[in-house]
C-alpha cells in the first residue's frame, strides 16, 4: 500500500511550483471538514452534566464530598471530554481518540444501571448520596441519571464511525471502575458511603466487565450513521467517497 506522506522518485528532484506540489502530502492539502451540528450536540451534552452536577451540589449540605462518588467523576469526564470535542468538531481538527470518548457509554451507563435496575446497590460510593427528595435532586438524578448517558450514547450511535472501537478496550475500559470498586471495599469511609456488601460487589464486578464488551460488540456490527457514509457525495450517486 502506497504512503500518501511520500513523494516518488520522479518527483523528488522536480523544481518549480509543479515540483513543490508533487511533494506536498495530500493530508496538507485536505479541506477541512467542520461539523457544525455535531459541536453543537456536544456542548449540550457538557450543559446536561454540568447542570446535573451543579444541582446536586446544590441539594447537599457538603458538597465537597460528592467528587468522591463515581457518577460525579464520570458525568465531570463526560462534560470536559464533550467539549474537547465540540470544539474539535467545529474546527474540523482530528476528533478525540476512541479508547478515551467510547470509555463514556460504559463509565456513565454503569451508576444509571445501578440506580434504576439495582435499587439495593444504589447506597454505593458508585451513585449519589441519599438526600431530601426535592425538585433539585429529582432534576440533578434525571440529568445525571438519564440524560446524559442517553446523550453521550446517541452521540456515539449517531455521530461517529463505527468500528473505532479496538477489543484491547475491553480490559482498558473495566480497570479504572474495577479500581474504585476496591478502594471503596478497603476504605469506605473516605468514599462518604458504607462499604458494598458481598452480594452488592458480585454484582458491580460483572457489570463493570459487561458493560465495555457489550458496547464494544454493537460497534463492530452496527450501520454507519448516514451522515458519514457519503463525505464528498451527498447524494451517494459519485464514486468519490
Amino acid at each position: 500500500m502506497s504512503d500518501p506522506t511520500r513523494t516518488s522518485q520522479s518527483t523528488r528532484h522536480a523544481t518549480g511550483p509543479a515540483g513543490a506540489a508533487a511533494r506536498t502530502p495530500a493530508a496538507a492539502v485536505a479541506p477541512t471538514s467542520r461539523h457544525p451540528l455535531a459541536a453543537a450536540f456536544r456542548l449540550l451534552i457538557t450543559a446536561a452534566a454540568l447542570t446535573g452536577l451543579v444541582l446536586a451540589a446544590l441539594g447537599t449540605a457538603a458538597p465537597a464530598p460528592l467528587l468522591t462518588r463515581f457518577t460525579v467523576q464520570a458525568n465531570l469526564a463526560a462534560a470536559v471530554i464533550a467539549a474537547c470535542s465540540a470544539h474539535r468538531a467545529w474546527t474540523g481538527r482530528r476528533p478525540v481518540s476512541p479508547r478515551i470518548t467510547g470509555a463514556l457509554v460504559p463509565f456513565l451507563f454503569l451508576p444509571a444501571l445501578l440506580h434504576y435496575v439495582f435499587p439495593a446497590a444504589d447506597s454505593t460510593a458508585f451513585t449519589l448520596p441519599a438526600a431530601t427528595p426535592g425538585a433539585t435532586q429529582a432534576v440533578s438524578h434525571q440529568l445525571l441519571y438519564t440524560l446524559t448517558p442517553l446523550a453521550a450514547l446517541a452521540d456515539w450511535l449517531l455521530l461517529t464511525a463505527p468500528r473505532g472501537f479496538r477489543p484491547s478496550y475491553a480490559w482498558q475500559w473495566p480497570a479504572y471502575p474495577l479500581l474504585y470498586l476496591a478502594f471503596t471495599l478497603a476504605a469506605p469511609a473516605a468514599t462518604g458511603a458504607p462499604a458494598p456488601t458481598a452480594a452488592t460487589a458480585a454484582t458491580l464486578a460483572p457489570a463493570v466487565c459487561a458493560l465495555p464488551l457489550i458496547t464494544i460488540g454493537i460497534d463492530q456490527v452496527r450501520p454507519a450513521p448516514r451522515l458519514l457514509r457519503n463525505r464528498i457525495s451527498p447524494t451517494g450517486i459519485s464514486p468519490l467517497k
